[in-house]
């Protein structure tokens, strides 16, 4: 009877164990999503690590370039299709601090968008 509560009990500790390597390193923060029309002259508030995924809508996801006025503050992260997978570009927060971010699009005609990103911790 004792060995098969301490099986038992090494079982336990080892499921235990397992789930905790699979836990993820820290907080998971959900991207906020904004439409490319919607950013004109706006403020978008992110958090470090927080991503500003932004929709395009009928404009192609690689069309759009951008350029961030304080790299340290955040990155653009241009558009992609991979493997049958659209990825939206968007504005990755990198560091606390308010920066200004402006997007082209290759298409022509259409204007830029400028937008300021203003990270907290």
């Amino acid at each position: 009877m004792n060995l098969a509560r301490s099986s038992a009990s090494v079982l336990l500790a080892g499921a235990a164990l397992m789930l905790t390597a699979c836990a993820a390193a820290g907080p998971v923060i959900t991207p906020v999503t904004r439409g490319a029309g919607s950013l004109q002259g706006a403020t978008v508030d992110l958090e470090v690590g927080q991503m500003l995924n932004i929709d395009t809508g009928d404009l192609a996801v690689d069309s759009y370039s951008g350029e961030v006025e304080d790299p340290a503050v955040a990155e653009f992260v241009a558009g992609r299709e991979t493997d049958g997978a659209t990825f939206d570009p968007g504005v990755e927060a990198l560091a606390e601090g308010t920066t200004t971010v402006v997007m082209s699009n290759s298409d022509g005609g259409i204007q830029n968008l400028t937008f300021t990103v203003r990270v907290s911790q």
